[in-house]
């Protein structure tokens, strides 16, 4: 397909959030001779509120809202998001176009001499601004103190480097699309940390009767990626929630076949509730349904009520 046409892509004006849009960007003017793509950079209220922990802010998609707007309006054609800060609900005039291939869904512990989590001291601070990681690190280190940190990737290495923090946890993706990925950051495996909803996913957002700019972003789905973040944002979907649940969940696609796992974990680390299954990879949906239900049968909703613990996040 050749053009000589211009598609107009929305971003926030984080260094992370740049990355990633204009990673679509490139990919899409390689793709297609002549499409040129352009940047407007849109200012969130997650960028303008600082100083509060995200889960006790009022409101789904802090990071979006404004993006989506422009969409609605017209204003861009395009909106880039990472996949995990997207709520389930969209405006239904907008639709996710395609979802390229997943990175790294890992998170990782940064500290400035490489120490694994085991190895910080008694009554480490950590800095997290997510009842998931906190809930999980509780989990393994009952002693660790967890703070609210904010900001964007390097500002959160840098509070841990000046010695605010003893550590911090990032997600591994992110990392990657920033080249900042270094050998002083610990994998977590997902045995201990089971990754967000979406994590290491994009989702291409585009409005639903914006013929041109669905004919050239469709081109980037990746169908595998698109099946198993369907079966991870299903799970957050049955249980009515957004980043302020504790619920952790990773799908992968193996040939014709899709693993689903879930947790919900209580702030204070316990109790902390698994559920797991495998389905056809065309029963995704279902199969986060069916995962939802068995946490549900377990005692989810006790658990996702009692997420204002008041020391869940200092």
């Amino acid at each position: 397909m050749s053009s000589h046409e211009t598609l107009i892509f929305g971003s926030r004006g984080s260094k992370l959030a740049l990355a990633q849009t204009q990673s679509i960007m490139t990919a899409l003017e390689r793709r297609f001779f002549g499409l040129r793509c352009e940047l407007k950079i849109i200012k969130t209220l997650g960028d303008r509120i600082l100083d509060q922990p995200l889960a006790k802010i009022e409101g789904k998609g802090l990071f979006v809202k404004e993006i989506e707007k422009a969409l609605l309006s017209g204003e861009i054609d395009v909106a880039v998001h990472s996949l995990k800060d997207l709520p389930t609900e969209q405006p239904e005039e907008l639709i996710i176009a395609a979802i390229p291939e997943r990175a790294d869904a890992r998170d990782v512990l940064y500290h400035p001499r490489q120490l694994t989590l085991a190895e910080l001291p008694p009554m480490a601070r950590i800095g997290t601004s997510s009842l998931r990681r906190s809930a999980q690190l509780r989990r393994l280190r009952p002693d660790i103190r967890l703070s609210d940190i904010r900001g964007n990737v390097d500002t959160r290495m840098r509070k841990v480097d000046a010695g605010e923090y003893d550590a911090t946890v990032l997600a591994a993706a992110g990392l990657l699309r920033l080249n900042m990925l270094s050998q002083r950051m610990v994998f977590f495996l997902f045995e201990e940390m089971l990754p967000a909803p979406g994590q290491g996913a994009l989702a291409i957002e585009v409005h639903r009767n914006n013929e041109r700019a669905l004919r050239y972003v469709r081109a980037l789905n990746h169908e595998p990626t698109a099946l198993a973040v369907l079966a991870e944002r299903t799970v957050l979907s049955a249980l009515g929630g957004g980043c302020a649940i504790p619920l952790a969940a990773f799908a992968q696609v193996d040939g014709n076949d899709i693993h689903l796992q879930a947790r919900v974990i209580h702030p204070d680390g316990a109790p902390m509730l698994a559920a797991s299954g495998h389905a056809r990879r065309e029963q995704a949906e279902r199969l986060g349904r069916q995962i939802a239900e068995k946490l549900i049968e377990q005692g989810a909703h006790d658990i996702i009520h009692a997420k204002e613990v008041s020391h869940a996040i200092e």
